[in-house]
């Protein structure tokens, strides 16, 4: 949170090279906030202030722009695949967007439709390429686009056929079709001064080939039906190009993918315990992610009620388990950028954000990386079903609307559901969902709560649950004027006072919470009108 000292020393200051005022009275680009954005978090991020001329001396004039910071905050993570939170001040009663730009990781650059973007006095610019090309190059060189000694005739034709189809249809060139394979590789940079790329071999090399230039690159299947040691009931090597593997993997897992059947009346419903879209997305980010300068294998392994990809090397520099969802620093661009081009992934690196919402959509536990470490990345996808009616209720509130959730979204109903705190991008969402009906708000001011609403209770078959819910808000606020009524009982305590404790609440609410806690015997009224006092009640009395 920023004070109100720090933005006053930022207005001050003469010199502004991290921050990036603008006075924004009535109203901002949405747009031109994306692209400044862009540009601060190229130069090593910064803060974007709306409301505050940029001339100096600065003045605080005030903003009407972004009347809801949350909704605002969403909008630039789905353009920009990168959490940007918005914070809202008051100072000398005008209102102040604090728009916080995180820093560009090492080896990546931020882009918005293709513009990677910085600063040039009060103009945006082009990166110049040899620039960019240093920015992208600063983690290092990209192993996968190295050139390996293998041949055009080291690669598993079938393989790079099928990755011919999927680019074909992805971009709407059915001419890829007629191209030869070198020429197709040339264009996927795939193929570099005509040698072939690690990235190549990853992709598409034959068994023989991979175990003469990359034996490393293997993914070792097991099927285990318990956690006992000893040998896998089922085990698979495959050491083959990720092209001739990735539908080949999915069918053995899928031969053990038992259903877990749920009731709705008179219907009933069939979950796999492992979501295709989940389990294809995880092989996904293992193969593009993993290091393949060591020597390790990928391990699927597979238990009857959950599945674990392990994978040689850490997180990507800048990359933990607390911004994996924001952040996007892929390790094998090369790797990357070819299953972009034949839409397997995203280059938003959106993978995760989909596991996790099927694991919500399907009332199931979030991925998980623990046991993960700088040597190797440990994935973990629970299959167990745990609250159907959950499920019911989302069903419910219908796909097209479901289509607009946020990631963050869906985390804040999982959140809530599970009764667990939320983190400051979960309650940037809650106002959109409290709109949309998901969710209420209860209480006024320091006594505001979020439960889920009457509807998905009423779904849940928990209305019981959503009544006491909204009795704990009530009895809150009582709590809340009594603390203060406790804390100046020897002078008293005026309703006009008491009204600032809950300041959204009418007084006329503030007057019944009050008659409650006199009726209840832990508050009284001494004095008429103006003059009117809450105090404790007189114990000495009553001795």
């Amino acid at each position: 949170m920023t004070s109100l000292e720090e933005l006053r020393h930022w207005i001050a200051a003469p010199e502004a090279e991290h921050l990036e005022f603008k006075s924004a009275r009535r109203n901002y680009h949405f747009e031109k906030l994306l692209d400044y954005c862009v540009a601060l978090a190229n130069e090593g991020g910064g803060k974007i202030i709306l409301g505050v001329t940029d001339a100096r001396p600065r003045t605080v004039v005030g903003t009407e722009a972004f009347a809801e910071p949350g909704r605002t905050s969403a909008g630039i993570h789905q353009n920009l695949s990168h959490r940007v939170p918005i914070e809202e001040l008051a100072m000398d009663g005008r209102r102040v967007l604090v728009v916080h730009v995180p820093s560009r990781l090492p080896g990546t650059a931020w882009h918005h439709d293709g513009r990677y973007l910085r600063r040039a006095g009060d103009d945006l610019v082009p990166i110049p390429p040899e620039e960019l090309q240093q920015m992208l190059s600063e983690g290092g060189p990209d192993f996968s686009a190295t050139a390996s000694q293998a041949s055009l005739s080291d690669l598993d034709t079938e393989a790079v056929d099928a990755f011919r189809s999927r680019w074909a249809r992805k971009s709407g060139k059915p001419e890829l079709g007629n191209q030869s394979v070198e020429q197709l590789l040339t264009d996927a940079e795939l193929i570099f001064d005509g040698r072939i790329t690690i990235a190549a071999l990853v992709l598409f090399g034959s068994r023989e080939a991979l175990g003469r230039y990359l034996a490393q690159t293997e993914i070792v299947f097991e099927y285990r039906s318990s956690d006992a040691s000893g040998p896998a009931q089922d085990r698979l090597d495959l050491r083959r190009g990720f092209f001739s593997v990735y539908d080949e993997l999915w069918q053995k897992i899928n031969v053990r993918n038992d259903r877990q059947s749920y009731q709705d009346g008179l219907f009933r419903y069939d979950i796999a315990t492992f979501d295709e879209i989940a389990v294809r997305e995880a092989l996904l980010n293992a193969v593009a992610h993993r290091d393949y300068r060591l020597g390790g294998s990928i391990f699927v392994r597979q238990y009857p009620r959950r599945l674990e990809i392990v994978s040689p090397g850490g997180f990507p520099v800048g990359i933990t388990p607390d911004n994996i969802l924001d952040q996007q620093n892929p390790r094998n661009r090369r790797i990357a950028e070819a299953l972009a081009r034949c839409g397997l992934i995203e280059r938003s690196g959106q993978g995760l954000n989909l596991m996790v919402e099927n694991a919500i959509r399907q009332s199931k536990p979030l991925p998980d990386f623990a046991g993960s470490s700088e040597h190797e990345v440990r994935l973990t996808l629970q299959g167990t079903v745990q609250d159907p009616a959950f499920i019911r209720y989302l069903e419910k509130v219908g796909a097209e609307r479901l289509a607009t959730f946020s990631t963050y979204d869906f985390l804040a109903l999982d959140a809530l559901r599970r009764k667990q705190p939320l983190s400051d991008v979960m309650r940037q969402r809650l106002p959109a969902l409290v709109e949309n009906g998901a969710v209420e708000k209860l209480g006024r001011g320091r006594g505001v709560r979020y439960i889920l609403s009457r509807s998905m209770y009423g779904a849940l078959g928990r209305s019981g649950t959503y009544t006491r819910e909204r009795r704990l808000a009530h009895e809150t606020n009582k709590e809340l004027l009594l603390k203060h009524i406790r804390d100046n009982d020897e002078k008293g305590s005026a309703l006009s006072v008491l009204c600032q404790v809950l300041p959204d609440l009418p007084e006329r609410q503030v007057q019944s919470l009050l008659q409650e806690l006199r009726g209840e015997g832990k508050v009284t009224l001494e004095g008429q009108r103006r003059w009117a006092r809450w105090h404790l009640p007189d114990t000495k009395n009553d001795s």
